[in-house]
C-alpha cells in the first residue's frame, strides 16, 4: 500500500498520542507523523509544513475536540481562515469521546470529512484509508 507523506495527530492526552503513534507506525500507513497536543500547536505544525506544497504537509490530521488552549471547535475555525496551498487536499478526522448530541451536530457543520469514536483502531484505520484516500491496509 502506498503510504500517506504526512500525518498529524492532534489531541492533548500524551497516553493516546503514544497509542496512536504506535498503531500507525505498525499499520505502517505514513511516512511521516506529526503531533501537537492543542489546536494552537496544530496550526502552528501547518503554517510551519504546508505554506509551499511540500510533502511534509499532513495528507490526513486526526483532531480530538476536548483539548486547552484551542479545542477542535476552535482549530476548525481558524483552519478555514489558512491561506494554504493544498487546504481541499487535507482530509480531517474528528476522533473523539464526547459523542453528545450538541457536539455532534456541530461538527456536522463543519468541513470535517467525518468522526470517529476512540480509540483509534485497525479498523478505524483502514476505514479512513479506504473511504478518503482510495488504499487498503494490507491483511494481517
Amino acid at each position: 500500500m502506498q503510504k500517506l507523506t504526512c500525518t498529524l495527530l492532534v489531541d492533548d492526552d500524551q497516553t493516546t498520542n503514544y497509542l496512536n503513534q504506535l498503531l500507525m507506525k505498525r499499520l505502517a500507513v505514513t511516512n511521516k507523523l506529526l503531533v501537537a497536543l492543542n489546536g494552537q500547536e496544530a496550526l502552528k505544525l501547518l503554517n510551519e509544513h504546508c505554506h509551499e506544497a511540500s510533502l511534509d504537509c499532513p495528507m490526513l490530521i486526526l483532531l480530538d475536540v476536548k483539548m486547552p488552549v484551542m479545542n477542535g471547535f476552535e482549530f476548525l475555525e481558524a483552519y478555514d481562515q489558512l491561506p494554504l496551498p493544498n487546504k481541499q487536499a487535507i482530509i480531517i478526522v474528528v476522533l473523539t469521546t464526547s459523542l453528545h448530541p450538541q457536539d455532534v451536530s456541530r461538527l456536522e457543520t463543519l468541513h470535517i470529512a467525518g468522526f470517529l469514536n476512540k480509540p483509534l483502531t485497525r479498523e478505524k484505520v483502514d476505514s479512513i484509508m479506504q473511504n478518503h484516500f482510495n488504499r487498503h491496509l494490507p491483511t494481517p
